[in-house]
């Protein structure tokens, strides 16, 4: 396993990054925003947690909203009962449903502390080493979002910060409203970015490396996509899951595109298509942590065999001449 810095911060983390949204509690008909019927159960979720210790990861990445809860719990207690918690780093996020009521979510003052109190509950834990917004507020003041976050800082509760979607000039405008007023700042973006959604090359990915904040990707294999030939396989992810579907459904025809020389590159190289596609994402400067999804052993397998496969300049190119432009999604 590789180790880097997250950000220009002191804090290292592996260079994969574990993502718990498959595990908490699979969805039911009465289940809360947040669950999923692809999700494992506490059982089904320990050999992943477990591989992933195995493996040299310390990076684990999930959020309230996730299984209502459920995740966090789960996560927090596999954590506490078989590791040290200063040798694991965990990041949580805040903005989602937890509650049908007007203050059951977004980034208020008092949804932030609230949900944090909660979190750190549900964890086993007394403090966050990375909280991070969700999505952007457009119901709640930014200055009163990121007073409230450094002050979780400063209670001790929270170690660093970190942003989810968003628009570039409203990331530009947080970071310089934090340096204004004095207030911690946010050290990672946590963005929607893959081969066929690459949009934030526009404006976030350069906005990141020059103030010197970490990238780390959710769904770096774009729900599992780029994993195997072109709608080759039905997964009980693939049929319900209608976040994904609403992020690629309108780009069929292009994705195919990509999709397929995905797969001629990596016949070529004798690797499956889940390495390569990390690879590339890995190959990107800025980029510190993919956040990877792990439901079956060889997920994070080949997570972790991708840092060592190195594409040439050639290969990359290949790879990256079928995409076309995708409108801008995944910031709500």
């Amino acid at each position: 396993m590789e180790y880097v810095n997250l950000g220009k911060t002191g804090l290292k983390v592996s260079r994969i990054c574990l993502g718990c949204m498959s595990y908490g509690a699979p969805a039911t008909s009465a289940a809360k925003p947040g669950s999923h019927a692809w999700a494992l159960n506490e059982q089904e979720s320990q050999p992943f947690l477990r591989q992933a210790l195995d493996l040299g990861i310390n990076f684990f990445d999930t959020a309230n909203v996730y299984s209502a809860g459920a995740s966090e719990e789960v996560l927090g207690k596999f954590l506490k009962a078989n590791t040290r918690r200063e040798a694991v780093v965990i990041a949580t996020k805040v903005h989602g449903v937890m509650r049908d009521e007007p203050n059951g979510r977004g980034l208020s003052r008092k949804a932030i502390f609230f949900e944090l109190e909660q979190s750190l509950r549900r964890l086993q834990t007394d403090y966050v080493d990375l909280y991070q917004t969700h999505r952007w507020d457009y119901g709640t003041p930014i200055e009163e979002t990121l007073e409230a976050l450094h002050d979780a800082v400063k209670s001790g509760k929270v170690r660093y910060i970190g942003a989810s979607s968003m628009f570039a000039w409203q990331f530009s405008k947080a970071l310089y409203l934090a340096d204004l007023r004095g207030w911690t700042r946010f050290v990672s973006m946590q963005n929607h970015y893959n081969l066929l959604y690459r949009e934030e090359e526009r404006e976030m990915m350069s906005l990141c490396l020059s103030e010197g904040v970490a990238v780390i990707p959710w769904s770096p294999l774009a729900r599992g996509r780029l994993t195997r030939p072109w709608q080759s396989e039905s997964t009980k992810r693939f049929e319900t899951d209608q976040f994904g579907k609403k992020l690629y459904s309108g780009t069929q025809e292009a994705d195919r595109k990509v999709v397929d020389r995905l797969g001629e590159v990596s016949e070529g190289l004798g690797a499956p298509r889940a390495q390569v596609a990390l690879a590339w994402l890995l190959s990107k400067t800025g980029v510190t942590a993919p956040i990877v999804g792990a439901t079956k052993p060889h997920h994070l397998q080949d997570a972790v065999a991708a840092l060592a496969l190195r594409l040439t300049a050639e290969q990359i190119a290949s790879l990256e001449k079928p995409y076309t432009p995708h409108p801008v999604l995944g910031f709500s």
